[in-house]
């Protein structure tokens, strides 16, 4: 398979579903898990994008599906059963089975450096900001800023860090601290 770009130092584990790897760039010391899928599929635009930075960890099992644009910046971790997807099907026509509809694009999306995303969460179509942390089975629907750590379905910010005092602190649900 040729990849468009794939880094040095890099491994990617047995058994992974890649679809247009001519579209994909895996960066330098990349670590992917097995039975993971990766696709940039011209779907929506003829030209989507799945990048990969350095160091960054991919658990077991994710599906991590371009149709637009997704990065994922250096250091970004994530565990076992993570989606992150800028598609989604559209459901218009309730006489055509949704799976020979059109797929949509959500936009562009970036998962921002050192962000950890915990097991089975789903992020769909929005961005994450730097040094995030996405609790397990959450899913997130709105784009995080930096530095937050949001859990639940949908995904709702509990903690930002505040740089006055050097520490994390509670927010409401407006993500202001409390």
């Amino acid at each position: 398979m040729k990849y468009k770009k794939f880094g040095n130092r890099s491994i990617i584990h047995p058994l992974l579903r890649l679809e247009h790897p001519e579209n994909i760039t895996i960066g330098k010391s990349v670590v992917v898990g097995k039975h993971t899928w990766l696709a940039a599929s011209p779907n929506v635009i003829s030209n989507p994008e799945l990048i990969i930075e350095d160091r960054c960890a991919i658990g077991s099992m994710n599906q991590i599906y371009s149709n637009s644009k997704i990065i994922l910046r250096k250091n970004v971790l994530t565990a076992d059963r993570v989606y992150i997807s800028d598609g989604s099907h559209d459901y218009e026509n309730p006489n055509l089975p949704i799976m020979y509809q059109r797929v949509l694009s959500l936009g562009e999306m970036e998962i921002g450096e050192g962000t950890w995303i915990g097991t089975n969460a789903c992020i769909l179509g929005v961005s994450v900001g730097k040094n995030c942390v996405i609790g397990a089975n959450s899913v997130v629907t709105k784009t995080i800023p930096d530095y937050c750590v949001a859990v639940g379905s949908p995904a709702k910010i509990i903690k930002r860090y505040c740089f006055d005092s050097k520490s994390w602190k509670k927010t409401d649900p407006m993500g202001k601290f409390i």
